[in-house]
């Protein structure tokens, strides 16, 4: 027998990732309140049939005192040869003379059970003409008669069906519950597998227990079971790649985006499946934006773009074209934000110096004198404002210690630019400060060049001397392998929230 029916839940208990609804109907077994209707809906593998069936054994053994008979009852049930439960396929039987003969055979009492119960599979299959037939039924069934409806498509069951039974959302069933549901039977029936083959398992079925566990029975005759034998068999999501794109994104480097498309075609990795990771990443980015009350204009337009890739997958004689466009589209829109920054900061520099030299002409109106008086008075008035302004800055700015650039390194990253700047410079660590010079530590080479170019340092160096009102030069070094297993701490950036949080 396959392991999917092998370890199929048989009690309210057994059901994995589905409280909400399990805790409501063993409340209403318990206290004698079940309905005459339920509706079931959810996406495959999810526990509704399952469910439906659990709830069987309570509706037919309610009012059946004898626990032998109780037992014979559950037994025939969980076999599927007891008469008075009816599971109907209605992808097979949905026309209306399927549901007319159903209704005259409810008429009949039970022939064993204390209820006659009617489980209708796939029920958005039926038609219209059937739906119509059962709405009386359902409405007002016999005392004895109850009906369970499963369906994927909930949008496909009529509205006067649905309000005539009690619906129950089934929800996608976590990853890590999978995992432990997947570990569990491994452990029963002798598997070895890997950690990593099984999340990668839970990964592929979205939310699916039993198509996790048809997987699972699947590949149990190899020896150990590793995360390369389930690539092998289901593709890999390719999230090795994910990072790799966003951070060509942030870089604006549309080479390294068309090669890193090529090696996602060249290894086989489902395009929709990389998508989707992508997806996921900028879905939980938007999120954030949200919470931040931040403006999340740029992160719509890149889901639209991402979400336009996959519909468009589907029909596309080269699917790997429309990867690259959608990937390069966005790499364009980004340069594009890129350039009207700096147009909006050159003109707030513009303004400001307007603004200086208007003050430092106000002195010079009030002075008599010659011209070259005025310009020689007028030189002493400015350098005497200069460094009246550079004392009080002094006096303002807070002291320079490595606890106090701790203290200030958000600001002095968000000072920063261009975005691979911001973004590299977020994995700085200040080690040391002497004179005047300061030490940057990174644990990355990319990040450390990066930071080290001639006008990435001066625009570092700006930011800094922003804050602390001192001339200050960086120094950017590399920590060694050691001292990055030591010192790893929760200020160091992740790679794909850093590159998505960019653009």
């Amino acid at each position: 027998m396959s392991l999917y029916r092998t370890y199929r839940p048989l009690s309210f208990a057994d059901v994995v990732g589905q409280d909400h609804i399990v805790t409501t109907l063993e409340q209403a077994s318990a206290q004698n309140k079940l309905s005459h209707a339920y509706l079931f809906a959810g996406s495959r593998g999810t526990g509704k049939t399952s469910v439906a069936r659990i709830l069987a054994k309570a509706l037919m053994t309610k009012e059946i005192e004898d626990q032998v008979m109780q037992k014979q009852i559950i037994k025939n049930i969980e076999e599927g040869n007891i008469v008075d439960l009816l599971e109907i396929d209605a992808a097979s039987n949905r026309g209306i003379d399927d549901i007319r003969d159903l209704i005259e055979k409810i008429q009949f009492s039970p022939v064993v059970a204390s209820a006659k119960v009617y489980i209708i599979d796939e029920a958005h299959m039926l038609t219209k003409e059937a739906f119509n037939a059962l709405l009386k039924t359902l409405e007002e069934p016999p005392e004895y008669a109850y009906f369970i409806l499963a369906t994927t498509e909930l949008n496909k069951i009529p509205v006067t069906i649905q309000s005539r039974c009690q619906s129950f959302p089934f929800r996608r069933i976590r990853e890590e519950d999978i995992i432990r549901r997947l570990q569990y039977i491994a452990d029963q029936e002798r598997i070895t597998i890997e950690r990593e083959a099984l999340r990668a398992i839970a990964n592929h079925v979205d939310g699916g227990l039993r198509d996790a566990i048809s997987l699972l029975d699947q590949m149990r005759s190899l020896e150990t079971i590793t995360l390369e034998d389930i690539e092998n068999r289901v593709g890999s999501t390719g999230m090795q790649y994910v990072e790799d794109v966003l951070s060509a994104l942030s870089e604006n480097d549309s080479e390294s985006i068309l090669k890193i498309v090529k090696s996602i075609e060249e290894t086989g990795v489902p395009l929709d499946v990389f998508l989707r990771q992508l997806l996921k990443i900028m879905r939980t980015k938007l999120r954030e934006s949200v919470e931040k009350k931040e403006s999340t204009d740029n992160i719509i337009i890149i889901l639209d773009t991402l979400l336009d890739a996959i519909r468009n997958l589907r029909f596309s004689p080269v699917p790997g074209l429309v990867l690259e466009s959608a990937l390069l589209s966005m790499c364009n829109s980004n340069n594009e934000k890129s350039n009207r920054g700096d147009v909006f900061k050159t003109a707030e520099k513009e303004e400001s110096k307007k603004e200086k030299k208007e003050k430092e002409q106000e002195p010079k109106k009030e002075i008599k004198s010659t011209e070259k008086e005025e310009k020689k008075e007028g030189e002493d008035n400015q350098e005497k404002e200069g460094k009246e302004e550079i004392s009080e800055a002094l006096v303002e700015a807070p002291e320079l210690s490595i606890e106090s650039i701790k203290e200030h390194w958000e600001e002095i990253v968000k000072q920063a630019s261009p975005a691979s700047v911001k973004m590299s410079l977020k994995n700085g660590r200040v080690t040391k400060i002497e004179d005047g010079n300061i030490s940057i530590s990174f644990s990355s080479a990319f990040h450390k060049d990066t930071v080290s170019k001639t006008e990435a340092s001066i625009c570092v160096e700006k930011a800094i001397e922003n804050v602390f009102k001192q001339n200050i030069r960086i120094k950017c070094v590399l920590e060694s392998d050691e001292s990055v297993a030591n010192t790893k701490t929760s200020e160091s950036v992740n790679m794909a929230e850093a590159a998505a949080e960019i653009f």
